[in-house]
């Protein structure tokens, strides 16, 4: 398949090759690390495995060699521009990667790049489809309208019972066309048979982890509302235990907020037991090397993978009773669900976690695996993504409606 000529913006990386299924072209702002672009990849990879080819549009980023090394094609394209004149161009080049490389499927994956998505699809008769991925917050009716076009596919998949309740409540959406599709832990990687040893003893070298005390883990990238300054809180009530806490995420040039975080290990008296750390390249490890995981998020998240990772590796998590959390954890089984915000009660979580017997520990092991093995793989993923995608081929041509 030749490659089109694409117009100022787009960036051609390597021609796609020739597949006998169908052409899908994903669209998302950018590459960077995160759930969206996770499931991105993940589904790029689903798509060839399963005889298509895997095209994404996106403003690039650290992802684009994990599509490579799948063999997808990336196209780097303004995508992330909320400035209405680019967004305009990027219709016109999206139209020519869809009638160059002949796509069948577009599935578009935030909102700037939807409504340029929409618009192409529309004018080429191309298929239309959405990811739902949070509970995009509105304030007034124009951003509402901003926000609709998530939930104007032909079918429109919903991250979580979460997110799909949202959609239902504030969108006009036909119930027949939304799709539950939580995401999928890549259960290769975050398996506790395949996390060795030296991986764990080099990851407590580089930490310079004491021997003997236990680990809080609290993965995700500083900003406010992923709630490190209500962990912080809450360990000023654990003055009689003696542990480590580990904080790993970029700032992404929050450095503000991350001073914040700073002073406030200072005035809490936790310097030299809680470690900020911009990132962390073997997050199994890290998880297996926790005595329990931590997901503070003070606005619900749509799925929340951090609940999911730690579980797979039969980690106790201690998460905000909100959002997709509430789906994952079986309370007081695999984990431990707080008022989101309340410092104390996340405190008398990481007690109860921290307190558990070896018996008490194993059982909640066990159970958490299952859990996400039979309810949260990637496998099972990508296989209701691609019957979803299956199911729109199927059908005939698309006539969509703008909902308000």
């Amino acid at each position: 398949m030749s490659a089109p000529e694409v117009s100022t913006g787009v960036t051609q990386i390597e021609s796609a090759t020739a597949a006998q299924g169908p052409v899908v072209l994903q669209v998302l702002p950018a590459l960077v690390t995160g759930g969206a672009e996770r499931g991105t990849v993940d589904i790029a990879g689903a798509i060839i495995a399963d005889g298509g080819t895997a095209i994404v549009a996106s403003e690039g980023g650290p992802m684009e060699n994990d599509l490579k090394r799948l063999g997808a094609l990336h196209l780097k394209m303004p995508l992330a521009s909320k400035n209405p004149l680019v967004m305009r161009r990027n219709v016109a080049r999206l139209v020519k990667v869809i009638e160059g490389y002949k796509v069948d499927l577009v599935h578009a994956r935030s909102r700037a790049p939807a409504w340029s998505a929409r618009a192409a699809a529309r004018q080429t008769g191309c298929h239309f489809v959405t990811t739902f991925h949070a509970p995009y917050n509105f304030s007034n009716a124009l951003k509402k309208r901003y926000n609709a076009v998530m939930a104007d596919g032909e079918r429109v998949i919903a991250i979580s019972d979460f997110i799909a309740e949202h959609v239902r409540s504030n969108y006009k959406v036909d119930p027949k066309m939304l799709r539950v599709i939580h995401r999928g832990v890549d259960l290769a990687r975050f398996d506790p048979d395949r996390v060795s040893a030296e991986r764990m003893i080099q990851l407590t070298t580089r930490w310079r982890l004491p021997d003997g005390l236990p680990l809080i883990l609290m993965p995700g990238r500083l900003t406010r509302w992923k709630g490190q300054a209500v962990l912080l809180e809450a360990l000023s009530y654990l003055r009689d235990i003696d542990y480590r806490c580990v904080l790993v995420g970029s700032d992404q040039g929050r450095t503000a907020y991350r001073r914040e975080l700073e002073e406030l290990i200072n005035r809490h008296g936790l310097a030299g037991k809680v470690l900020l750390l911009d990132e962390c390249n073997d997050m199994p490890a890290a998880y297996m090397l926790s005595d329990v995981v931590v997901s503070a998020s003070t606005d619900p998240e749509g799925f929340g993978r951090i609940v999911g990772e730690a579980q797979a590796l039969g980690r106790p998590v201690v998460a905000s009773d909100h959002g997709g959390a509430r789906e994952q954890l079986l309370a007081e089984r695999t984990g431990f669900l707080f008022p989101s915000g309340d410092a104390a009660a996340l405190a008398a979580g990481l007690r109860k976690a921290l307190g558990l017997s070896p018996e008490a520990r194993a059982r909640l092991h066990d159970e958490a695996i299952a859990r996400v093995r039979q309810s949260f793989s990637k496998e099972q993923m990508c296989a209701k993504t691609l019957a979803v995608y299956k199911e729109v081929l199927r059908s005939g041509a698309w006539a969509p409606g703008a909902h308000p």
